[in-house]
């Protein structure tokens, strides 16, 4: 199959399995409440854990990141060029933050982000998770950790491959997700953003 047809096809159904919302899928079967009904009212990973435990948090985190990593595993592997792999990453990042299943109302990507990233730049992703790790580990601010992270993505992007194709992809994918952050950074400059529990 050509590149013409499969890239499409790959996006298609990255966008479709980004769409998936773990974290409704694991906090209806742990009898968890909704948590579009607390909290940030947010369904990504860090709103899961603190209206529904960290059982339902743990699993969304493994779902989000996992559904990424498909992705950029699967673009890794050289299927088609690397337009429309870094297409598909990007696909499934917009599915969890657009998602076709909750009318285009998700989550802020990041953990789907870091998991494509794994997924399709091992080293790469593993650098972002650990500026992630440790800035959450200092502050206590998973949303910072994120920024962080993602602002530092197209500096460690360029240095890593000197290629401006990864350098636009970075760039995309960080603006996605820092965009999805706005209101977590004006948070953090005011002080009221809440901080993580030990």
């Amino acid at each position: 199959m050509s590149p013409e047809i499969l890239g499409p096809l790959t996006c298609l159904a990255a966008y479709v399995l980004g769409s998936i919302p773990f974290g409704l899928v694991f906090s209806h079967i742990l009898g968890a409440p909704d948590p579009r009904q607390a909290g940030s009212r947010n369904i990504g990973f860090t709103n899961v854990l603190r209206v529904c435990g960290k059982k339902a948090g743990i699993l969304t985190l493994c779902g989000d990141l996992g559904k990424g990593w498909l992705v950029g595993w699967v673009a890794s592997l050289g299927f088609f060029s690397n337009p429309w792999a870094f297409l598909a990453v990007l696909s499934v990042v917009l599915g969890h933050i657009f998602p076709i299943f909750l009318r285009f109302h998700g989550g802020k990507g990041v953990a789907t982000a870091l998991g494509g990233m794994l997924g399709i730049h091992f080293l790469m992703g593993g650098v972002l998770v650990v500026i992630w790790l440790t800035t959450v580990g200092i502050w206590r601010y998973s949303s910072g950790g994120a920024v962080m992270a993602f602002v530092a993505l197209p500096v460690i992007s360029w240095f890593m491959t000197s290629d401006l194709q990864w350098t636009i992809f970075s760039l995309l994918l960080s603006g996605l997700v820092v965009a999805k952050h706005k209101g977590n950074i004006l948070r953090l400059l005011e002080g009221t953003e809440p901080r993580m529990e030990s």
